[in-house]
């Protein structure tokens, strides 16, 4: 059940969009874990940098995206660490956005 939880709120996120980048933050390689327990969701996440100006604007994004059903509350941890690198995207999103020999 947790783990069908984790996968629809992990499409669900997908409807979160960098406005930098154009592209959703789960191809980005954004969302490092989803964790449910007891019908809370707690997503660790990251941006591009530490000082990335849209980061709030994704994390309220993400904090109203996940909540799907059979999730009664989501807490949203922004983290640096380990820092995000293009190598984390999938490899559609670093082809469209120009990355695609990156490791």
């Amino acid at each position: 059940m947790t783990e069908h939880l984790t996968d629809r709120i992990r499409d669900a996120l997908r409807v979160v969009i960098d406005p930098e980048l154009g592209f959703n933050i789960v191809d980005l390689g954004f969302v490092y874990d989803i964790a449910v327990t007891n019908g809370e969701a707690c997503i660790t996440m990251t941006a591009t940098t530490r000082g990335c100006p849209a980061a709030v604007f994704l994390k309220e994004g993400v904090a109203r995206a996940a909540t799907v059903p059979g999730i009664r509350s989501v807490n949203v941890v922004m983290t640096f660490e380990p820092p995000w690198t293009p190598a984390m995207m999938t490899n559609e999103a670093r082809t469209e956005l120009g990355f695609a020999n990156s490791n």
